[in-house]
């Protein structure tokens, strides 16, 4: 039994996740346009049909511009936090909207869906992790710093969306702003690469078969240094960038066996 994953769009430009059975799915954020993600779903022959809900990380822009369009357009659940929801005073209509909290195990279908409070400079920010067919997936980007909820639910992923927004020489020695700087390095913005690599090295577990290196920045890292970086480091993990402009390919995440990675027109390549 599997999960099927994909990222349609990574960065501070717009974030957005699927996560999926063989029936129904979830978006993580919608944080591109209603269009693009109808497009890009379509080029993976995922079919909006079977997304059955959006989950909303934050109020940020690059997580929820594409909310209103896409929830209006096909009168989906959206999962917010009330702390999320009034500090962006998103417009969605109210039949739609559904709070969550922390710790409370959310179904769609046959797919679970839990969320936990992260370090980021929002209202009301949570990471997400989904559930199906013995398969765990972690949405793990936004986040200021490495704690022990993400190290708990990190541990029991099968495959994760994992942030490594920047290098840090990159970031000290370029040209943004000091404030900037410190926003996204102190504790309370993004995780650099080092971060990341060190949560993956320490605490991946031996089943974890991808990795989506995702919320890359555009100036202040490199995708083929960071996938570099991190393929070093491991020989069992499939290494891939979540690219700013455009989807990732369809991973499907199966337990026990070796996974698949999904081109266009489901084709399966076996790793």
């Amino acid at each position: 039994m599997s999960l099927f994953i994909a990222s349609l769009n990574s960065g501070s430009n717009g974030n957005c996740y699927y996560i999926g059975n063989q029936h129904e799915a979830v978006l993580v954020d919608a944080g591109i346009s209603c269009r693009e993600i109808e497009k890009r779903m379509k080029r993976l022959s995922l079919k909006m049909g079977m997304v059955k809900a959006i989950f909303v990380s934050h109020e940020h822009t690059d997580h929820i511009s594409g909310l209103p369009t896409l929830t209006k357009k096909y009168n989906l659940p959206v999962y917010i936090t009330p702390g999320t929801l009034r500090d962006r005073g998103i417009k969605i209509s109210q039949d739609l909207v559904n709070s969550f909290s922390a710790g409370e195990e959310i179904l769609i279908g046959n797919l679970s869906v839990t969320a936990f409070t992260k370090y980021h400079d929002a209202g009301d920010p949570h990471s997400f992790i989904v559930k199906g067919n013995g398969v765990t997936i972690g949405v793990f980007t936004d986040l200021g710093r490495v704690c022990d909820q993400l190290i708990h639910h990190f541990k029991q992923c099968h495959a994760a969306f994992l942030e490594a927004n920047y290098d840090v020489e990159m970031l000290e020695n370029g040209s943004y702003p000091f404030y900037l700087k410190k926003r996204i390095s102190g504790g309370m913005g993004h995780l650099s690469n080092d971060e990341a690599l060190d949560l993956f090295t320490t605490h991946r577990p031996a089943y974890m078969s991808h990795l989506l290196l995702s919320h890359l920045s555009k100036n202040n890292n490199c995708p083929k240094l960071v996938q570099k970086l991190f393929q070093q480091n491991t020989d069992a993990t499939v290494i891939a960038v979540s690219p700013r402009n455009e989807a990732t390919k369809v991973y499907e995440i199966t337990v026990g066996k070796m996974s698949k990675q999904i081109i266009p027109g489901l084709q399966m390549v076996m790793f």
